[in-house]
């Protein structure tokens, strides 16, 4: 009985696969496969008789064939079809060459398909013109400088995303303004025939016409400016990864910088613990090792999935005295999916200095990049020993697509996602007494609600109104790049 079952239902699924399968395939979008997979013998394996690409103009076919965790030849259940297939859409989509892929199985046989992944690879040139900020965020340039376009950078920044189709990296900066920027980097993450190990070389030469030269016991910033660049920094930097399997990677880099600050700047009217030196010209060697796990649905927006890593980077040669330091700092992210468009996010972050006396440059804590909380974007909370932990419940609100006026074929439409969220966010930062502030060796907290907008090559636009421990209240507003 179990073999007239099986090749009827064999003949059933050859027979529509041939006559209108390929119709139905056509129109679903990522993640979601045909229900006839479910009326076959759950245990039948598929065989893969070919993988075919389309799409991928640019980018090379064996990188994308690097990142399936399947090849042709390989057997799959039929109960794990529809999971491997969506772990073979996010890998491709991972990469972050392309606003969008599509994996469809044709079906051959009753026994064998082939599966079709269909791309659409971003834009990979930018030659652009610049406007930047020279402050932490876009929140303290409007409330702090009253947003004064003095203090913005401009000039001309060459990206290529895709540079010899294997994910490579160029990007050249010629910036002038409030700060001078002439540098380079290029990212090989492909190098190897395995597609295993990857490198990194950068170098530039950057200039600052002011300085933060300490923190206030108010946490914030108080800046030295005189007229010219009283901070100069030429600097090159060599890192090596390795990565095998998918979601692993390992990072060691070399950089040696020498920076040059204004005579003023160490003197006891400033701060003469800026570099823990009488020296105003000082060169810096700093070795790192970082291991990072990645398995998220979205490397720029996850919803899905997990992420965690640790990093040890030694400073100097000695251990005490000058600029040496040991930094290990930790990270970990749990993202979760619920019912009806759910989701809730954990994310903590640690770090620690050894040993604590450590000269202001080695001293940066809370209130840089992500290492923040939200609501205490005004301020920056230096230490020697920190964490910061962020809780997030959003909901999908809608979503849609705007059709471009005119073609053209990287962009034929506009995507559009709405999340609305509330978050919970703690945190402390231990420093050395000589130092303390208001909001050092304290406990920090804040909460608040929000709105998420998601657009093209995962551009998010976070409008966040924030509450603070200090009773304070306000409306921030961050934006991400999907590059």
């Amino acid at each position: 009985m179990t073999h007239l079952k099986l090749f009827l239902s064999s003949c059933f699924i050859f027979f529509f696969s041939h006559s209108t399968f390929s119709q139905i395939t056509d129109s679903i979008p990522p993640g979601v496969y045909d229900p006839l997979i479910n009326k076959i013998d759950s245990s039948i394996k598929l065989h893969i008789s070919d993988i075919q690409f389309e799409g991928n103009k640019k980018t090379k076919t064996y990188i994308l064939l690097r990142e399936l965790p399947f090849k042709k030849g390989d057997s799959i259940i039929v109960s794990f079809l529809a999971q491997e297939l969506e772990q073979a859409r996010t890998q491709v989509y991972n990469i972050n060459l392309f606003s969008e892929v599509t994996v469809v199985p044709y079906w051959i046989s009753a026994t064998e398909i082939t599966v079709k992944i269909t791309v659409r690879e971003k834009w990979f040139i930018y030659p652009t013109p610049q406007f930047q900020l020279v402050d932490r965020n876009f929140n303290v340039w409007l409330k702090t400088f009253n947003a004064d376009l003095n203090r913005v950078v401009y000039g001309v920044k060459f990206a290529h995303y895709n540079f010899s189709g294997r994910g490579d990296q160029l990007r050249i900066y010629f910036l002038n303004g409030y700060s001078r920027n002439i540098s380079f980097s290029y990212n090989a993450p492909y190098s190897n025939s395995k597609l295993t190990e990857g490198f990194r070389v950068s170098a530039g030469y950057l200039q600052n016409r002011e300085i933060a030269y300490k923190t206030t016991a108010a946490n914030t910033l108080a800046f030295f400016k005189k007229p010219g660049f009283v901070r100069n920094n030429l600097f090159f930097g060599l890192s090596y990864q390795s990565r095998k399997g998918f979601f692993k990677r390992n990072f060691y880099s070399i950089t040696y910088s020498r920076i040059n600050i204004h005579d003023s700047i160490i003197n006891k009217k400033y701060n003469p613990n800026y570099f823990n030196s009488d020296k105003t010209s000082i060169g810096i060697a700093d070795f790192s090792y970082s291991y990072v796990y990645s398995n998220t649905d979205n490397i720029n927006y996850p919803l899905k999935g997990k992420s965690y890593g640790f990093t040890a980077l030694k400073r100097g040669l000695g251990f005490s005295g000058g600029v040496n330091m040991l930094l290990l700092s930790a990270v970990y992210n749990k993202y979760i999916p619920h019912a009806r468009h759910w989701y809730s996010s954990l994310q903590a972050y640690s770090k620690i200095i050894l040993p604590f006396n450590q000269p202001y440059i080695n001293q940066r804590s809370i209130g840089y990049a992500d290492y923040y909380l939200r609501g205490l974007e005004y301020y920056v909370i230096d230490g020697v020993a920190s964490a910061v932990t962020k809780y997030t419940l959003k909901k999908k609100l809608l979503s849609f697509r705007i059709k471009v006026p005119f073609h053209i074929r990287a962009v034929p439409v506009i995507p559009f996602n709405f999340y609305a969220k509330t978050y919970a966010d703690l945190g402390f930062s231990y420093i050395q007494k000589q130092f303390d502030t208001r909001l050092n060796n304290r406990f920090l907290y804040s909460s608040g609600f929000g709105l998420d907008i998601l657009s093209l090559y995962d551009i998010n636009v976070s409008l966040e109104y924030s509450f603070n421990q200090l009773g304070e209240n306000g409306l921030f507003l961050h934006a991400k790049s999907g590059f």
